[in-house]
């Protein structure tokens, strides 16, 4: 279960709303039950559910993955923009983590709603040949890896402002005080995988797959990235 983590504030914070360059506030802290429905809309948006499925299925998904994470972390951190929750980081120590049962019990649940619809299932079973080639890539890894990166969802209109840099340094802060050596994540060419190799991290193996959703052909790319925590990381703070 994740630690009680001390809220951050950082003030002279810059965003792009209505007004270019508008001071406003963000804080990085502990994740809340009330921000779930926000961050369910982040994931939606982040990965482009709507894309290859019905509206209906893809707030169905995004609750059933955002649960299926949840069950699956240690650590969580909520980054929050003038009260509105805008990103969220989930991190693993392997060795220590046990399923935190209300998060299981609302992935259970998320998952039936999604088994409830032909369209529901269809999208299942692509997400079940996904967590496969997750699988196939981590165990050609000759790594022994005690830290994993679960989640990591960033709301697009938030990107470029350096949320998603605090957010990971953060979790990498928390891996250090674990005293995990190497972490590892999944991502692929959905995501701003970039991101990942700008803070130092490497790829180590990769999947090609081609998807069928919706009437649509979707070729893409998987990826295994892994860092070693104990490579000079700055603080959280002096970025």
């Amino acid at each position: 279960m994740s630690k009680t983590v001390k809220p951050v504030l950082f003030t002279n914070f810059k965003a792009f709303g209505k007004e270019k360059n508008m001071e406003t506030k963000m804080i990085l802290r502990d994740l809340r039950n009330a921000d779930l429905k926000s961050l369910e809309d982040v994931i939606r948006k982040t990965w482009n559910y709507d894309k290859f499925t019905s509206s209906k299925t893809a707030k169905k998904l995004a609750k059933a993955y955002l649960a299926s994470c949840l069950a699956n972390q240690t650590y969580a951190l909520t980054a929050e923009v003038d009260g509105k929750p805008v990103g969220i980081i989930l991190g693993k120590n392997i060795e220590k983590h046990r399923c935190p049962l209300r998060y299981r019990w609302r992935q259970i649940t998320a998952l039936c709603r999604l088994l409830a619809s032909k369209e529901g299932r269809d999208i299942l079973g692509v997400f079940k040949n996904i967590d496969h080639i997750d699988r196939e890539l981590l165990s050609q890894c000759e790594k022994d890896y005690k830290g994993e990166v679960a989640l990591f969802a960033l709301d697009p209109e938030y990107r470029g402002l350096g949320i998603g840099k605090k957010l990971f340094l953060r979790l990498m802060d928390y891996m250090k005080k674990e005293e995990i050596e190497d972490v590892y994540l999944y991502t692929d060419t959905s995501c701003n995988f970039g991101f990942y190799e700008h803070q130092g991290m490497k790829r180590q193996q990769q999947y090609q797959k081609v998807f069928h959703m919706k009437g649509q052909k979707e070729t893409m790319e998987f990826y295994l990235y892994d860092i070693s925590v104990s490579k000079k990381i700055p603080n959280c703070r002096n970025v």
